[in-house]
């Protein structure tokens, strides 16, 4: 039997949980018919694809990239460090997904005050 690695079977669980994420968010997307219900599906892709990028640039047993005052590493030559660029990224898309799904929510909240429903097939057959 061969040697696994915690690793290995690390990083194959955390991609194979943001990919079930984005699974289950486009699930939702695609057959509810309720506003409110594709809104949190789409939420639910967002967070599989931040979990996607944070597991992508990932480095096992990396270091973090702290530089000092000089510009010198604090860390030794040779070591690896961790990416810190898809880290920035995921947390400007985490505020700016929160800032999208309040505004989506928002829209719902005015639409169903105006028509008493949420559900898009109702709301396809409404005139206005």
């Amino acid at each position: 039997m061969e040697n696994i690695d915690f690793n290995q079977i690390l990083s194959i669980a955390i991609y194979g949980s943001a990919v079930g994420l984005i699974l289950i968010g486009l699930y939702a997307v695609l057959m509810k018919k309720h506003l409110t219900k594709i809104i949190i599906g789409l939420s639910i892709i967002d967070a599989g694809i931040h979990l996607l990028f944070i597991a992508i640039g990932y480095i096992s047993n990396g270091t973090s990239p702290i530089f000092s005052e000089k510009g010198i590493s604090l860390v030794s030559e040779g070591t690896k460090m961790v990416d810190p660029v898809p880290q920035a990224l995921v947390l400007t898309a985490i505020v700016i997904g929160f800032g999208v799904t309040a505004v989506a929510l928002s829209l719902v909240i005015r639409l169903y005050r105006h028509h008493q429903t949420a559900r898009i097939d109702q709301i396809k057959t409404l005139k206005w």
